[in-house]
């Protein structure tokens, strides 16, 4: 049966778009048809990339249909490693900002045109505002760079080889703009050799002269003598515990933190003299805890599926020591059912009297779900169609 004229005709017209297609992809005609319907001033602002000022917007899209966002050939993360092959090394090592290590590029950056330098969608300063909203705009004492936006000045915005993308490590980072001559001159009598700027001073802001920070340990406020024995002299970890004899109990547990930290575990994590809130964490607690599971936490970002992030390591672990595995702060079905209070009633059966035929231990929530993330929908250790069920139930 011969094909109609008018299937003919449609056939002839397709080939033509095709080839008109493959003959102008990557070339400024092809950018024309696009500014036909899209604002060609939003593509013109002062730092262009160079695709876009080049009319090459089949580099990055497909002009018909495609499985990214934004008609994208891949996904944003991949399309600019494609150009951008050297950073995908680096933006695998050390200390990686979370937006990077997510491949969330567009977060902070225009793929096409910008009003500012390294096509940032916003000034610099803006840039970190828009997801560090918990820090204040201005403070009673401002340091200097941080007034001035200038938070590039003592942070990396990728990756770092210190802790919270310092530039360089926080001792030299200080020295840079405050001479060690001038530091011995203003600390008088220290007990320590001065380097460690960050125990008493925020590098941000204080409602304290001198960036001292807000939150004071009791000790410091009373003077340097209830700690330190003599110049240089380390204070032990007994005697912070004198005063924390609860932190004493949980260390005493069988799972804790008292180990490879040296004479005082304690300064691992907290101030010995003052910090931004009671308890005197060096910095966040994805900060303080990344310092050694950063591992943990790049798992975490990179899975497909997992637990949604609470900000708060220690709203399931005990953060000194605990009984419980992982150190969870109780028995895990206890810690999920905080949240999850209503999955014992309908869900696989768990508890002190259902045991996991694989191990023989008492059957619970991490026998199936893995918090910290997998590739299985509802962050299941195995698929949940099959094959999580016959780990177990091999029978059926």
């Amino acid at each position: 049966m011969m094909p109609s004229p008018r299937f003919i005709q449609a056939t002839l017209a397709l080939a033509a778009a095709l080839v008109l297609l493959l003959t102008t992809a990557g070339t400024a005609p092809a950018a024309i048809d696009c500014f036909s319907c899209h604002d060609r001033a939003a593509f013109q602002k002062r730092v262009k990339h160079e695709p876009a000022a080049a009319g090459e917007c089949a580099a990055c899209h497909s002009p018909h249909v495609a499985r990214f966002s934004g008609l994208l050939q891949q996904k944003a993360q991949d399309l600019c490693y494609s150009c951008h092959e050297d950073a995908r090394k680096g933006h695998s090592e050390g200390m990686v900002h979370q937006p990077v290590r997510q491949g969330e590029c567009l977060a902070c950056h225009n793929p096409h045109s910008s009003d500012f330098s390294g096509l940032l969608n916003k000034s610099p300063t803006e840039t970190c505002f828009t997801c560090h909203t918990e820090l204040p705009r201005n403070y009673k004492y401002t340091h200097e760079p941080y007034a001035k936006g200038k938070c590039d000045s003592c942070h990396l915005p990728h990756q770092s080889s210190y802790q919270s993308l310092l530039v360089k490590d926080p001792e030299s980072l200080c020295l840079k703009c405050h001479p060690m001559a001038s530091v011995r001159q203003k600390h008088p009598n220290f007990p320590a050799d001065l380097g460690k700027c960050g125990s008493c001073h925020s590098p941000h802001g204080s409602n304290r002269p001198a960036l001292i920070r807000n939150i004071l340990h009791e000790p410091y406020a009373a003077g340097c003598k209830d700690c330190h024995t003599g110049k240089n002299v380390p204070v032990p970890i007994d005697t912070c515990l004198e005063c924390h004899p609860d932190v004493s109990e949980q260390m005493a547990s069988s799972h804790n933190h008292l180990v490879r930290y040296g004479d005082n575990g304690c300064m691992a994590c907290h101030s010995p003299h003052a910090g931004d809130d009671a308890r005197l964490l060096k910095g966040k607690e994805r900060h303080v805890c990344g310092n050694c599971h950063e591992a943990t936490f790049e798992r975490h970002d990179t899975a497909k599926f997992k637990h949604k992030w609470t900000g708060a390591c220690n709203d399931c672990h005990s953060p000194h020591g605990s009984n419980h595995p992982a150190m969870a702060k109780a028995p895990i079905n206890k810690v999920c059912s905080e949240c999850h209070g209503q999955h014992g009633i309908f869900t696989h059966p768990i508890g002190e009297n259902v045991f996991d035929p694989r191990t023989g231990q008492t059957m619970t929530c991490i026998s199936c779900h893995a918090s910290k993330g997998t590739e299985f929908e509802y962050h299941t250790r195995f698929s949940g169609k099959r094959d999580l069920c016959v780990q177990c139930h091999r029978d059926y």
